[in-house]
């Protein structure tokens, strides 16, 4: 092999490798179908016990997966869902409409890791794991409480519990100001789900972290 060749070879092995930092195989265990959803990736059905292999660009950052339920599309992707819908299209370009339940992520951030979280500040509709499945990398989080079944009756709504936010659209609960404090709807969640955001400002026990590079897993019903 030249030179010129082995570098090729080089440059091009680092490339590919660079292409695609993390791997998110999306796993739906509900025992009805469920529409996987992700910004970026898209969407589809996943009927139950299906997966969905996504690659995910490094640095990408504002990302999410949800599950989309109770869901109608014609043959060109053209429909909506009664939870998560993201603007009557199977394959999503936008994030979805609460109520949602959201595993989020940034990839090869601030120290070169990547940050993700499962949040409820959209609501629940699904109960969901989001795990790290490489890299040494071994803290998941779980949201698996009947939130749905125990939601409050003001934030009821068909197929999920809303956020208090979509309900009554204050500053209270939607943190427009910035300054927000705890209330007894983002308890209700928190309590159910103590390592999930529960509202806009639960940074310090909802976040965590793994080196970049990391592989993923989202299960819906675990």
């Amino acid at each position: 092999m030249t030179l010129t060749k082995a570098l090729f070879f080089v440059t091009a092995l680092c490339c590919t490798s660079a292409a695609y930092a993390a791997r998110f195989d999306i796993t739906n265990r509900c025992s009805y179908p469920v529409w996987a959803a992700a910004v970026p990736g898209g969407g589809r059905r996943l009927n139950s016990g299906q997966s969905w292999a996504l690659d995910v660009p490094a640095g990408t950052k504002g990302a999410r997966v949800w599950a989309r339920t109770g869901c109608n599309f014609d043959g060109s992707g053209r429909g909506g869902c009664q939870t998560g819908d993201c603007g009557g299209v199977l394959d999503c370009k936008a994030y979805g409409t609460p109520p949602n339940t959201l595993a989020e992520y940034a990839l090869n951030q601030f120290s070169n890791l990547d940050f993700f979280d499962i949040s409820l500040v959209d609501g629940f509709n699904v109960p969901m794991d989001f795990s790290p499945t490489s890299n040494g990398c071994t803290r998941g989080i779980r949201c698996t409480a009947d939130i749905n079944g125990q939601c409050p009756s003001q934030l009821k709504t068909q197929g999920g519990c809303n956020n208090p936010c979509t309900v009554f659209k204050t500053d209270q609960y939607c943190c427009n100001s910035g300054s927000c404090v705890p209330t007894d709807y983002s308890r209700f969640f928190k309590q159910r789900c103590p390592d999930a955001y529960s509202y806009p400002k639960d940074d310090p026990t909802s976040t965590f972290t793994c080196k970049g590079g990391t592989n993923y897993r989202v299960v819906f019903c675990p």
